[in-house]
């Protein structure tokens, strides 16, 4: 059933077209906080660009649970889906149910839509306004309806009840998290875990909670850097196509783009998984127990500046990615090539056309 609902790939839609904006929303405050800053309280009164690129982000984070809402019931039910998604993001925002509450208002306005598609009938004459007003204003009403009165509370509760669960983290609690995290992160390079792991640090963003955006962060970039650390090391445990991949895959870990592990991962995957997965998972508990925080959600190395104690980030990201190297070259075998040279006079056999005959 879930399968046959696809909720992982309307997830994914809504991310694509959320992160964008979170980026933005998140360098404008990291930027204007570097300038030291403030939320505009008084447009009337005077203010700084520093002022107003910290505000121009605030803003743009208040977009984020109506940009999902509208993006997840977009990709469930098309455009006629994309005004009732964005009246369920305000819900969740009016409710205090924030990213959790947007993405639940998403789906179900979504599969609303969709149901009422297949099952509400009207005069031929009423057809062409199907789209444009029926669908929407009776999906807005009914499921805004159910997010106001039924599944509001519950929403507002479980938030509030894992910020304050993360927010009361101390010492071991925090390394324990931020190493599930890390390593999840950090387990299958871009694949559904750390989907997983991102979407979950995304959204406590939303709730002002910074710590595991930077563990995810850390997580994307450990498995690239240590493998190259490894290679550095040992060039016996990689042959050379492999080598070829991790020049790549290098200066792509500096952009947080954990992707250019995988041909290497292909190859051996027991091991690189292995090694990545530890050493993102100790970076990320070093982080939290640091109290690394990042307000932006991507940009690897290059908003390392914008983040709350950006030399823990990088002590932590330092000793995972000795600690992926570690293992891959206490763990990995050394590589065997063969050059095979074939040699035309004695490999190719001359073909003998002294027996054809043309009639």
């Amino acid at each position: 059933m879930l399968k046959k609902l696809q909720l992982k790939k309307h997830a994914l839609t809504g991310i694509s077209y959320m992160l964008p904006l979170v980026v933005t929303a998140g360098l404008l405050i990291a930027a204007g906080n570097l300038m030291n800053g403030q939320v505009i309280s008084d447009y009337k009164a005077a203010y700084s660009i520093a002022d107003a690129l910290v505000s121009l982000g605030v803003l743009g984070m208040g977009l984020i649970a109506p940009v999902m809402a509208a993006s997840i019931s977009y990709s469930i039910a098309d455009r006629p889906g994309i005004a009732p998604g964005l009246f369920m993001g305000l819900i969740a925002n009016s409710i205090g149910a924030g990213f959790l509450g947007g993405m639940l208002g998403g789906y179900l306005v979504g599969f609303f839509i969709s149901w009422l598609k297949n099952n509400l009938k009207v005069p031929r004459w009423a057809q062409g306004m199907m789209p444009m007003m029926i669908l929407p204003v009776i999906s807005t009403t009914v499921v805004g309806l159910i997010m106001f009165f039924v599944i509001g509370g519950p929403i507002v509760w479980f938030s509030e009840m894992l910020t304050s669960m993360l927010m009361g983290l101390q010492g071991g609690s925090r390394f324990i998290f931020g190493a599930i995290l890390g390593g999840m992160a950090a387990f299958d390079f871009g694949g559904p875990v750390n989907k997983v792991a991102s979407l979950f640090a995304d959204g406590l963003l939303m709730e002002g909670i910074y710590g595991p955006e930077a563990v995810k962060i850390l997580a994307s970039m450990v498995p690239p850097f240590g493998v190259t650390l490894s290679w550095l090391i040992s060039k016996k445990k990689y042959s050379k196509s492999e080598a070829e991949n991790i020049k790549l895959a290098f200066p792509m870990g500096i952009c947080m783009i954990t992707e250019g592990v995988i041909p290497i991962a292909a190859v051996d995957p027991i091991r690189v998984i292995f090694a990545c997965s530890t050493g993102a998972a100790i970076g990320g508990g070093l982080s939290m127990l640091w109290n690394v925080g990042s307000p932006v959600p991507s940009g690897g190395m290059f908003i390392v500046p914008a983040m709350e104690n950006p030399l823990g980030f990088l002590a932590a990201l330092a000793i995972g990615t000795v600690v992926c190297a570690a293992i891959l070259v206490l763990t990995k075998k050394n590589v065997v090539e063969e050059d095979l040279v074939i040699e035309d006079d004695e490999d190719e056999e001359e073909l003998d056309l002294s027996a054809v005959k043309f009639n």
